[in-house]
């Protein structure tokens, strides 16, 4: 894992609703940075480019100015556009190399589940799995293998491998993924001819009636003419 990354950031001074907006038509992404010794966050604004960069460089840690100072950050929230997956907003944790963090670290499931082979149905219910560690021990990723799983069977977070400089936070009995069954589509039951009719029949005594429920006396409006 690269570290130490340089991110280039801006200090900003209006952080109300539309202040964030001109930002973003401007190619600009708002953010915040903050610390567990900060006294209060800073807000800050980055380049589209910039965040591109850091997205695709392997790096977690990133060295930014926050006013005259130099710090290491890491990226502990990103916000994304529901519709264009576009970067809205960005939160930058200040670290130090030597005191542990907590951070969720993406899961990735590997190899193809002999359930699934066999018609099942595969469902991940855990994508992050949080961690304590040294900044410099942070993975890219998790990985667990889902070969041998079958009907039934489930991977748990105890499953998965992980460095002895790593503590895990998340529940060890918590469920990573598992098989089900593929649910059995219902068929629609038929209908009779004779059924069809008695429903259309029905339907035609209802127009019969007027507002009140009663049956219409055709032989009242025959006398009258």
């Amino acid at each position: 894992m690269e570290n130490n990354q340089n991110l280039v950031v801006s200090k900003r001074e209006i952080t109300n609703k539309s202040g964030r907006k001109n930002l973003r038509k401007e190619g600009k992404v708002p953010g915040i940075y903050y610390s567990h010794d900060s006294k209060e966050s800073i807000a800050f604004c980055i380049d589209d480019g910039e965040v591109s960069k850091a997205e695709k460089s392997n790096a977690r840690i990133f060295n930014i100015n926050v006013g005259d100072k130099k710090r290491n950050v890491l990226f502990k929230s990103v916000q994304y556009h529901p519709v264009t997956d576009k970067i809205m907003h960005v939160d930058l944790y200040g670290i130090k190399m030597d005191q542990k963090v907590t951070l969720k670290v993406p899961l990735s499931l590997t190899g193809t589940a002999l359930g699934v082979t066999e018609g099942g149905i595969l469902v991940q219910v855990l994508n992050e799995l949080e961690i304590e560690c040294l900044p410099a021990d942070i993975p890219e990723i998790f990985e667990l293998d889902i070969s041998d799983l079958n009907f039934g069977e489930n991977k748990q977070v105890s499953d998965i491998d992980v460095d002895e400089k790593i503590t895990v936070k998340s529940d060890e009995n918590g469920i990573v993924a598992s098989i089900t069954q593929a649910a059995k589509e219902e068929e629609p039951i038929p209908t009779s001819d004779e059924e069809d009719e008695e429903f259309i029949e029905g339907e035609e005594s209802v127009e019969g009636e007027d507002q009140s429920g009663e049956q219409k006396d055709d032989s009242q409006d025959d006398s009258k003419g």
